[in-house]
């Protein structure tokens, strides 16, 4: 498929803070990438450069075919930041129509609001919107001109469970229609429900990059869990939480940890060993990360 993005071992400083260090990524036209990684991660500065609002340290970054900084290239692709900042007495069919008339060929006004969830306020002012309206509406002016590509930081950040339901339709519809998307998320529930393909970044590198399964599969992780009086030291334990006489643990070794456990001697019953979340797989790769620079 058209790679659409590309990074080539490449590098972001910020002063001694070093951003990105040595990322290679490639995202390809039709194609619904979630980012994950902590704060700090790299995420936000991997988009800024990707859309031509930063430039590398060193290293190469592509987007569609050029430079990010081509203004012509630029009218290929929509963006939202993680922070959008408003004017409060402007309407929002007022926003939307000024971001409209940047672009030769636009979607229609009324369409998009409806699409985000905000037919019938293109007459509401800004200032009377609620949090989540406000977000939604940081979001449409990214499809305003009919991109290839849009990049997406943190779009459902502050929204409740309606706002961002109404927010993924909005998404899905676009991609549907063979549009191509790359977005972050703190919500790995968020990357689950939408994303074909997932990138886990972390201290400035890619620690995986693949489908949810395969990520997944990279860690190996495994939940365990168990009906026990006591919980027993026990080998490879992630993540452990005791509820109800139940043990529920996140594990990188769940054979050895199940020997371990029956040579402690403490009674257990009702054993049972899944597959890992993304959560658990991301929460894995991060810590398994931090293990090696330590």
């Amino acid at each position: 498929m058209t790679v659409l993005a590309r990074a080539i071992d490449v590098t972001r400083r910020y002063g001694e803070v070093r951003a990105l260090d040595g990322v290679s990524l490639d995202i390809r036209a039709g194609e619904l990438v979630g980012l994950l990684g902590p704060n700090g991660a790299g995420k936000s500065t991997l988009i800024n450069l990707f859309t031509g609002l930063r430039r590398p340290t060193s290293g190469t970054v592509e987007l569609l075919g050029g430079a990010p900084g081509d203004p012509v290239l630029r009218r290929g692709i929509g963006v939202t930041p993680q922070e959008t900042g408003l004017p409060e007495s402007q309407r929002v069919g007022e926003i939307v129509s000024f971001v409209a008339a940047h672009f030769p060929d636009h979607a229609d006004t009324a369409e998009l609001l409806a699409r985000f969830g905000l037919d019938g306020l293109a007459g509401r002012q800004v200032g009377g919107l609620s949090g989540g309206q406000r977000r939604r509406l940081g979001v449409a002016p990214a499809f305003v001109g009919r991109p290839w590509k849009v990049f997406l930081d943190e779009p459902t950040t502050g929204l409740d469970v309606e706002g961002r339901r109404a927010l993924w339709d909005g998404i899905r519809a676009f991609h549907e229609e063979g549009g191509t998307v790359l977005l972050t998320s703190h919500y790995l529930e968020e990357v689950e429900a939408l994303a074909q393909r997932v990138v886990v970044v972390g201290h400035g590198r890619v620690l995986a990059d693949g489908t949810m399964r395969a990520v997944r599969g990279m860690v190996g992780t495994r939940r365990v869990s168990f009906a026990c009086d006591r919980l027993p030291e026990l080998p490879g334990v992630l993540a452990a939480e005791r509820v109800d006489g139940r043990a529920d643990l996140v594990v990188s070794d769940p054979d050895r940890l199940v020997v371990e456990l029956v040579r402690s001697g403490v009674a257990f019953s009702g054993l049972e060993i899944r597959p890992a979340t993304l959560e658990e797989a991301f929460l894995a790769l991060t810590a398994s990360k931090e293990t090696v620079d330590a």
